[in-house]
């Protein structure tokens, strides 16, 4: 697990806490000389992680659609910065580059690139393990929703749909 795919908000969100968990995530990945592959942009916690990563010695490509840009401005301190043409672009390339993911709080986008992910995997269009930082139960609502599409059987058995729940940022040392 060396290339690994952040998805989050380009906003802070409601809680403090949110952002104190980014924080030492990217501290986390920094120190452990990660790279990690976001959506490219400065603004909130996208914005954090990168720059965590950063400062504590780990590497960050960011991956743009140049439409975002007046929206999450791209960040330009960074290792890489990819400018696609269209967000299909910039998840397939974001895919492609990654062997893990983490999920953190966000809002449509992020769902949307863990659904798509999940829906890859399911697919076994890659084998990609998939992390979700729990920050205060953040995405218990959803969790629990996944257990009832597994329970009436909705869902494939394979493993690499299963995702591994993180209570807060210390616990992804597990696994790396």
């Amino acid at each position: 697990m060396q290339n690994i795919a952040i998805f989050c908000g380009s906003k802070f969100g409601a809680n403090q806490q949110y952002e104190n968990d980014v924080i030492s995530l990217g501290k986390i990945l920094g120190i452990a000389k990660k790279h990690i592959i976001y959506g490219g942009g400065k603004a909130g916690l996208m914005g954090t992680i990168a720059n965590q990563v950063m400062q504590h010695g780990g590497t960050v490509t960011g991956i743009i659609p140049k439409f975002l840009n007046q929206i999450e401005r791209e960040n330009y301190d960074i290792t890489e910065l990819i400018i696609t043409e269209t967000m299909h672009e910039r998840k397939q390339l974001l895919f492609g580059k990654s062997d893990a993911a983490i999920v953190l709080p966000g809002g449509y986008g992020t769902l949307d690139e863990l659904f798509e992910m999940l829906t890859w995997n399911q697919l076994e269009l890659h084998q990609i393990k998939i992390f979700i930082l729990n920050t205060n139960g953040f995405y218990n609502h959803l969790l629990a929703h996944i257990e009832v599409m597994k329970k009436e059987i909705f869902l494939y058995e394979n493993k690499f749909t299963e995702i591994i729940v993180l209570p807060n940022a210390a616990a992804l040392q597990l696994y790396l």
